[in-house]
């Protein structure tokens, strides 16, 4: 099995470019288990993403949203929010992922009425794709449909790429979404991401809670609750998840040894290393590395 990886920048932006050769739009099938860290992490990107569930269950989290999407369903996720997937169940989970950037849906003057007010709209972060219902079932066929597109490549197949996103985007917005936009939520939102972003720039320094608080303009205990409500953990302990996301990383390289993987992610012991990589990844440095085919220690 080859373990993928998906590129993402020290502000959590994903960094795959997601486009075809002539149009901004790409879609592939991703198997969240083969993800080099088991699971789909914490990212964003500026593209509008739709995602068919072909196997399994996956479970997404968009800002501080869960949402269990099982096969024959979708998800869409707006511009810009962060979210992860995961396959707690262990169900082999694939889905089909369509990544499409927000100007390219509709042509620029329909994209100021119909597309641009919906990216900026703070409670539309994501929506089901609930395949029972007629509009749900038209945008997952057209996901289809885009996907063939793109493996064909027939005649004026960009034409017919366009037509497709517009009959997604018309069923989407016409099933009476209510759009809002609260400054607050954008600026706590805002918050969170600039702490991500500091914690990813300096996670193999000393960090301590006042240095994450102060990079979101919070105080220490309401820090805590940012974390607490949008991701579930705490900043401490996100900080050492993130390490221990970058060690199986570098525990690709066969040249450095679990010690010096400790201590380039932030570790200042390697027995404590030890202890939380085994407390994510269900096994040790050393038997990641066997597993995967590296042998030594």
């Amino acid at each position: 099995m080859q373990l993928k990886r998906i590129k993402i920048g020290q502000n959590l932006e994903e960094l795959t470019r997601h486009r075809t050769v002539t149009v901004p739009v790409a879609c592939y099938e991703t198997t969240i288990r083969h993800n080099i860290q088991g699971y789909i992490p914490l990212h964003w990107h500026d593209e509008l993403q739709f995602v068919c569930v072909l196997k399994g269950e996956a479970i997404f989290r968009v800002n501080e949203e869960t949402i269990a999407v099982k096969e024959g369903n979708g998800l869409f996720i707006n511009s810009g929010r962060l979210h992860m997937a995961e396959d707690p169940s262990q169900s082999g989970c694939v889905y089909l992922c369509l990544n499409v950037s927000p100007h390219f849906v509709l042509s620029p003057d329909l994209f100021t009425i119909y597309v641009y007010p919906y990216i900026q709209s703070t409670n539309l972060s994501y929506v089901l794709i609930d395949a029972t219902h007629d509009w749900g079932k038209c945008i997952l066929k057209a996901i289809l449909t885009i996907r063939q597109t793109l493996q064909q490549e027939p005649l004026y197949y960009e034409i017919d790429i366009v037509i497709q996103l517009a009959h997604i985007w018309q069923n989407l917005i016409t099933k009476g979404i209510r759009l809002e936009y609260d400054q607050a939520e954008a600026v706590k939102h805002e918050r969170m991401k600039n702490m991500l972003n500091w914690i990813h720039l300096h996670f193999n320094d000393k960090i301590l809670l006042e240095d994450i608080a102060r990079a979101g303009q919070l105080s220490r205990s309401e820090c805590c609750r940012y974390f607490k409500r949008m991701l579930k953990t705490t900043p401490l302990r996100y900080v050492t998840d993130y390490r221990i996301q970058k060690s199986v990383v570098l525990l690709q390289q066969a040249d450095l040894n679990v010690s010096d993987v400790a201590y380039q992610v932030g570790f200042n012991s390697t027995s404590y290393f030890i202890d939380q990589f085994r407390r994510i990844m269900d096994m040790t440095p050393l038997g990641y590395r066997k597993h995967n085919g590296q042998g030594r220690g």
